[in-house]
């Protein structure tokens, strides 16, 4: 039997996610397990049985990790689900394409009893007659995109002269579901909890800019060092677990009315700490990459096990 372990990896390099990938191949050589870098699904090809990278049949691998928010293609998630109908993957394409979906989010999250703002989705025909209804009812929302990131695609409205001036745009844009949001009264800052594998990496948080509401950062929020308590760690562990992430970053904020902690978002790819916010303080990169060797090297281990016993 062998025990050689060889899996795959796509991770970001911008914002020092080079160094960060190094780590990792580094701390998983020193198990006896092979890295294969700069996987990029996109330019992966299938043929009969195989699905194939610069040579590498990836189907053999040990497990597949994607961690490259940036730069995902149609093309590179239909592979990315082929592949994991195969081999195991970081995070699970099921795990992956329900994070990146904020309605099957939401829909998750309620169902396993977190607190999420409260949500409608329309068919987009008749979404006039519906928003005008919520509105009414709401005072204010929030209409966004079921995919996408980092703030975008997101409109406030509060009036109707607001709505009456998204219509257009809902009418004739390329979309077939409108998903809406209950406008939730917060300080206009968030936690942002990192868990690797069910378990704490760290927290920290987000403030939105200006006059701004939205806390990311690609919206001109600014990163600050905040302490997680047990109340808002317990919500993060079950949203993850709800949505049957090894990996995820949880975006909770504290309802001023309701007073009661709500989340917003579950990244299934959150970045590692910049070299920047290394500076100020926020020292969880180390952690985060220990966790996530641990777990490449328990579910390698069962894979091989696996492909021994089939062997057998």
């Amino acid at each position: 039997m062998s025990d050689k372990r060889t899996i795959g990896m796509w991770l970001y390099k911008n914002g020092g996610g080079e160094a960060i990938g190094k780590k990792i191949t580094k701390n998983l050589k020193e198990r006896n397990i092979h890295t294969v870098d700069d996987i990029n699904l996109r330019h992966a090809t299938a043929k009969n049985a195989n699905i194939i990278h610069k040579g590498i049949k990836l189907n053999k691998l040990d497990l597949m990790f994607s961690y490259n928010a940036g730069e995902q293609t149609i093309y590179q998630t239909y592979m990315y689900q082929a592949l994991n109908r195969m081999i195991p993957m970081i995070n699970s394409y099921d795990s992956f394409a329900l994070t990146e979906d904020k309605f099957h989010t939401s829909l998750m999250l309620r169902n396993a009893g977190v607190n999420t703002a409260d949500y409608r989705l329309f068919h987009r025909d008749e979404a006039s007659e519906h928003l005008y209804k919520t509105l009414k009812k709401w005072n204010g929302m929030v209409v966004k995109p079921t995919n996408g990131w980092g703030g975008a695609g997101l409109t406030k409205v509060d009036n109707e002269e607001g709505l009456q001036m998204l219509m257009p745009t809902l009418n004739h844009g390329n979309i077939r579901e409108v998903f809406v949001e209950k406008f939730i009264k917060y300080d206009n800052t968030d936690f942002r909890v990192d868990i690797v594998d069910g378990q704490f990496v760290g927290c920290y948080g987000r403030k939105a800019g200006g006059n701004d509401w939205r806390t990311n950062v690609t919206s001109g929020g600014s990163v600050f060092m905040r302490e997680c308590n047990d109340d808002i760690l317990d919500v993060a562990i079950k949203a993850t677990k709800a949505c049957g992430a090894d990996i995820a970053g949880v975006d909770i904020i504290y309802d001023l009315e309701k007073e009661e902690y709500v989340v917003l978002e579950v990244n299934g790819i959150p970045a590692f700490a910049t070299p920047e916010q290394e500076k100020m303080g926020l020292d969880l990169n180390d952690k985060k990459i220990e966790l996530i060797v641990d777990l490449i090297d328990r579910k390698t281990t069962k894979q091989t096990k696996n492909k021994n016993k089939k062997i057998k």
